[in-house]
Protein backbone atom coordinates (compact mmCIF):
# COMPACT_ATOMS: atom_id res chain seq x y z
CA UNK A 1 0.00 0.00 0.00
CA UNK A 2 1.42 3.36 -0.70
CA UNK A 3 2.27 6.42 1.59
CA UNK A 4 -1.11 8.21 2.16
CA UNK A 5 -0.82 11.87 2.01
CA UNK A 6 -2.99 15.24 1.48
CA UNK A 7 -3.18 16.02 -1.82
CA UNK A 8 -1.07 19.36 -2.32
CA UNK A 9 -2.50 22.00 -4.39
CA UNK A 10 -6.36 21.82 -3.17
CA UNK A 11 -8.73 24.10 -1.24
CA UNK A 12 -7.98 22.17 1.66
CA UNK A 13 -4.35 22.60 1.69
CA UNK A 14 -4.54 26.20 1.14
CA UNK A 15 -6.91 26.18 4.34
CA UNK A 16 -4.51 23.99 6.47
CA UNK A 17 -1.14 26.26 5.53
CA UNK A 18 -2.82 29.33 6.75
CA UNK A 19 -4.47 27.91 9.73
CA UNK A 20 -1.39 26.53 10.61
CA UNK A 21 0.74 29.51 10.24
CA UNK A 22 -1.73 31.70 12.08
CA UNK A 23 -2.00 29.04 15.14
CA UNK A 24 2.13 28.84 15.20
CA UNK A 25 2.47 32.55 15.26
CA UNK A 26 -0.76 32.20 18.07
CA UNK A 27 1.16 29.88 20.16
CA UNK A 28 4.53 32.19 20.45
CA UNK A 29 2.46 35.22 21.20
CA UNK A 30 0.49 33.85 23.48
CA UNK A 31 3.60 31.66 25.00
CA UNK A 32 5.58 35.37 25.46
CA UNK A 33 2.98 37.01 27.42
CA UNK A 34 2.24 33.86 29.83
CA UNK A 35 6.72 33.72 30.29
CA UNK A 36 6.76 30.39 28.98
CA UNK A 37 9.52 31.39 26.05
CA UNK A 38 12.60 32.58 27.50
CA UNK A 39 13.81 34.75 24.50
CA UNK A 40 10.50 37.08 24.67
CA UNK A 41 8.40 38.94 26.87
CA UNK A 42 4.71 41.25 26.62
CA UNK A 43 4.21 42.78 23.23
CA UNK A 44 5.54 46.62 23.41
CA UNK A 45 2.71 48.71 24.93
CA UNK A 46 0.74 50.91 21.89
CA UNK A 47 1.12 54.52 21.65
CA UNK A 48 -1.38 56.75 22.67
CA UNK A 49 -4.46 55.87 25.00
CA UNK A 50 -6.92 52.96 25.07
CA UNK A 51 -9.74 55.99 25.47
CA UNK A 52 -11.55 57.46 28.74
CA UNK A 53 -11.09 55.98 31.55
CA UNK A 54 -8.27 53.56 30.55
CA UNK A 55 -4.90 53.25 30.93
CA UNK A 56 -2.50 50.49 29.29
CA UNK A 57 -1.15 48.15 31.38
CA UNK A 58 -0.81 43.96 31.81
CA UNK A 59 0.57 41.81 29.36
CA UNK A 60 -0.19 42.31 26.07
CA UNK A 61 0.19 39.12 23.16
CA UNK A 62 3.77 39.93 21.53
CA UNK A 63 2.37 39.54 17.84
CA UNK A 64 5.47 40.81 16.43
CA UNK A 65 7.62 38.39 18.03
CA UNK A 66 5.10 35.90 16.71
CA UNK A 67 4.71 36.74 13.54
CA UNK A 68 8.81 36.73 12.72
CA UNK A 69 9.45 33.73 14.51
CA UNK A 70 6.37 31.89 13.16
CA UNK A 71 7.01 33.01 9.40
CA UNK A 72 10.80 31.73 9.99
CA UNK A 73 9.46 28.35 10.83
CA UNK A 74 6.40 27.66 8.53
CA UNK A 75 8.02 29.24 5.58
CA UNK A 76 10.99 27.45 5.68
CA UNK A 77 9.51 23.75 6.12
CA UNK A 78 10.31 20.87 3.78
CA UNK A 79 6.76 20.32 2.89
CA UNK A 80 6.27 23.82 1.75
CA UNK A 81 8.56 23.03 -1.24
CA UNK A 82 7.22 19.45 -1.96
CA UNK A 83 4.29 18.99 -4.52
CA UNK A 84 3.07 20.38 -7.59
CA UNK A 85 4.37 23.21 -9.42
CA UNK A 86 4.03 26.36 -8.28
CA UNK A 87 3.16 24.83 -4.93
CA UNK A 88 5.74 26.71 -2.97
CA UNK A 89 4.43 29.76 -3.86
CA UNK A 90 0.38 28.72 -3.42
CA UNK A 91 2.15 27.50 0.16
CA UNK A 92 3.86 31.02 0.89
CA UNK A 93 0.86 33.14 -0.04
CA UNK A 94 -1.80 30.56 2.10
CA UNK A 95 0.73 31.01 4.95
CA UNK A 96 0.98 34.48 4.87
CA UNK A 97 -3.01 34.96 4.76
CA UNK A 98 -3.29 32.93 7.63
CA UNK A 99 -0.88 35.41 9.60
CA UNK A 100 -2.96 38.25 8.26
CA UNK A 101 -5.72 37.11 9.65
CA UNK A 102 -4.21 36.93 13.31
CA UNK A 103 -2.61 40.15 12.62
CA UNK A 104 -5.93 41.83 12.10
CA UNK A 105 -7.79 40.32 15.39
CA UNK A 106 -5.34 41.82 17.52
CA UNK A 107 -7.86 44.18 19.55
CA UNK A 108 -7.73 46.32 22.93
CA UNK A 109 -8.85 43.92 25.79
CA UNK A 110 -9.47 45.75 29.23
CA UNK A 111 -10.28 45.00 33.24
CA UNK A 112 -12.17 47.21 34.44
CA UNK A 113 -11.36 48.51 38.21
CA UNK A 114 -13.34 50.19 41.21
CA UNK A 115 -16.07 50.44 43.48
CA UNK A 116 -19.11 47.89 42.86
CA UNK A 117 -17.84 47.04 39.75
CA UNK A 118 -18.39 51.07 38.31
CA UNK A 119 -15.76 50.39 36.13
CA UNK A 120 -13.75 54.60 36.66
CA UNK A 121 -10.53 52.97 35.99
CA UNK A 122 -9.86 50.29 33.18
CA UNK A 123 -6.84 48.85 32.48
CA UNK A 124 -6.16 47.99 28.59
CA UNK A 125 -3.92 45.18 27.01
CA UNK A 126 -3.49 44.71 22.72
CA UNK A 127 -4.23 40.83 22.77
CA UNK A 128 -5.19 38.33 20.26
CA UNK A 129 -8.19 36.45 19.26
CA UNK A 130 -9.53 32.72 19.75
CA UNK A 131 -7.99 30.50 17.68
CA UNK A 132 -11.70 29.09 17.33
CA UNK A 133 -12.19 32.82 15.59
CA UNK A 134 -9.82 32.65 13.24
CA UNK A 135 -10.34 29.68 12.23
CA UNK A 136 -13.91 30.76 11.46
CA UNK A 137 -12.31 33.88 9.48
CA UNK A 138 -10.24 31.24 7.87
CA UNK A 139 -13.10 28.63 6.67
CA UNK A 140 -15.22 31.70 4.82
CA UNK A 141 -11.72 32.52 3.14
CA UNK A 142 -11.30 28.80 1.86
CA UNK A 143 -14.95 28.76 0.82
CA UNK A 144 -14.15 32.27 -1.51
CA UNK A 145 -10.92 30.26 -2.20
CA UNK A 146 -9.43 31.62 -5.88
CA UNK A 147 -8.09 28.88 -8.31
CA UNK A 148 -4.68 30.49 -9.68
CA UNK A 149 -1.96 29.49 -11.66
CA UNK A 150 1.55 30.31 -11.14
CA UNK A 151 2.98 32.24 -14.53
CA UNK A 152 4.97 34.72 -15.99
CA UNK A 153 3.59 38.23 -16.15
CA UNK A 154 6.68 40.25 -17.16
CA UNK A 155 9.92 39.87 -15.68
CA UNK A 156 8.60 37.77 -12.44
CA UNK A 157 6.42 34.63 -12.21
CA UNK A 158 2.92 35.69 -10.14
CA UNK A 159 -0.41 33.55 -8.90
CA UNK A 160 -3.37 34.71 -11.27
CA UNK A 161 -6.68 33.18 -11.65
CA UNK A 162 -7.46 30.68 -14.16
CA UNK A 163 -10.89 31.44 -14.54
CA UNK A 164 -10.88 35.04 -17.11
CA UNK A 165 -14.23 36.48 -14.67
CA UNK A 166 -12.39 35.75 -11.45
CA UNK A 167 -11.66 39.10 -9.51
CA UNK A 168 -7.49 39.63 -9.20
CA UNK A 169 -5.80 37.92 -5.81
CA UNK A 170 -5.19 40.28 -2.93
CA UNK A 171 -2.85 39.34 0.17
CA UNK A 172 -6.24 38.45 1.70
CA UNK A 173 -7.49 35.46 -0.54
CA UNK A 174 -6.63 32.01 -0.34
CA UNK A 175 -5.69 30.29 -3.70
CA UNK A 176 -5.49 26.69 -4.61
CA UNK A 177 -3.89 24.83 -7.99
CA UNK A 178 -5.83 21.62 -8.40
CA UNK A 179 -9.08 20.95 -7.69
CA UNK A 180 -10.09 18.79 -4.97
CA UNK A 181 -10.61 14.98 -5.35
CA UNK A 182 -13.75 13.11 -4.69
CA UNK A 183 -13.69 12.75 -0.83
CA UNK A 184 -17.00 11.09 -0.66
CA UNK A 185 -15.37 7.29 -1.41
CA UNK A 186 -12.49 5.63 0.12
CA UNK A 187 -9.30 6.49 -1.54
CA UNK A 188 -6.32 5.30 0.55
CA UNK A 189 -3.82 6.51 -1.41
CA UNK A 190 -4.86 9.94 -0.61
CA UNK A 191 -6.14 9.10 3.20
CA UNK A 192 -9.49 9.51 2.49
CA UNK A 193 -11.77 7.39 4.25
CA UNK A 194 -14.82 8.34 2.85
CA UNK A 195 -18.15 9.57 4.42
CA UNK A 196 -19.78 5.61 4.45
CA UNK A 197 -21.15 5.07 8.46
CA UNK A 198 -20.50 8.58 9.31
CA UNK A 199 -22.61 9.89 11.76
CA UNK A 200 -24.58 13.39 10.27
CA UNK A 201 -27.18 15.69 11.33
CA UNK A 202 -30.33 15.41 9.63
CA UNK A 203 -31.71 18.80 11.00
CA UNK A 204 -28.51 20.78 9.97
CA UNK A 205 -27.54 22.80 6.82
CA UNK A 206 -24.18 23.03 6.78
CA UNK A 207 -21.35 20.90 6.53
CA UNK A 208 -22.24 18.12 8.99
CA UNK A 209 -25.67 17.49 7.44
CA UNK A 210 -26.83 14.94 5.92
CA UNK A 211 -27.64 15.78 2.18
CA UNK A 212 -23.88 17.52 2.18
CA UNK A 213 -21.90 14.74 4.44
CA UNK A 214 -23.78 11.47 2.52
CA UNK A 215 -22.68 12.84 -1.24
CA UNK A 216 -26.61 12.21 -2.02
CA UNK A 217 -26.28 8.60 -0.98
CA UNK A 218 -28.89 8.79 1.85
CA UNK A 219 -28.28 7.90 5.52
CA UNK A 220 -30.06 5.11 7.53
CA UNK A 221 -32.01 5.98 11.01
CA UNK A 222 -30.99 4.01 13.93
CA UNK A 223 -32.73 4.60 17.70
CA UNK A 224 -31.13 3.79 20.41
CA UNK A 225 -31.41 4.26 24.34
CA UNK A 226 -28.91 5.91 26.46
CA UNK A 227 -28.18 6.11 30.08
CA UNK A 228 -26.74 9.43 31.42
CA UNK A 229 -26.43 11.25 34.77
CA UNK A 230 -29.63 13.62 35.50
CA UNK A 231 -31.29 15.28 38.56
CA UNK A 232 -28.02 15.90 40.24
CA UNK A 233 -28.01 18.01 42.99
CA UNK A 234 -25.49 19.25 45.84
CA UNK A 235 -24.94 17.59 49.07
CA UNK A 236 -23.73 19.73 51.77
CA UNK A 237 -20.50 18.79 52.22
CA UNK A 238 -19.17 18.08 49.75
CA UNK A 239 -20.50 15.46 46.96
CA UNK A 240 -22.94 15.82 44.06
CA UNK A 241 -25.82 13.08 43.76
CA UNK A 242 -27.46 12.11 40.46
CA UNK A 243 -30.28 10.04 39.43
CA UNK A 244 -29.75 7.66 36.36
CA UNK A 245 -31.99 8.44 33.25
CA UNK A 246 -32.79 6.63 30.31
CA UNK A 247 -34.09 8.17 26.87
CA UNK A 248 -34.07 7.18 23.01
CA UNK A 249 -32.04 9.27 20.57
CA UNK A 250 -31.84 9.05 16.59
CA UNK A 251 -29.16 8.23 14.75
CA UNK A 252 -28.55 8.98 11.62
CA UNK A 253 -25.71 7.36 9.36
CA UNK A 254 -24.76 7.94 6.16
CA UNK A 255 -24.98 4.66 3.85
Amino acid sequence: MGQQHQPSGTREAAFVHALAAATVAHGIARACASGELPLCSCGPGPPGDPGPGGRWGGCGDNLGYGLQLGAAFADSARAARTGTPGSHAVNLHNSAVGRTVLSDSLDTKCKCHGVSGSCSVKTCWKGLSSLDEIASELKAKYLAAIKVSHRLVGPRKQLIPKEMDARPVTETDLVYLINSPDYCTPNLQLGSLGTQDRQCNKSSVGSASCDLLCCGRGYNTYTEEVQERCHCRYRWCCSVVCRTCRRTVHRHVCK
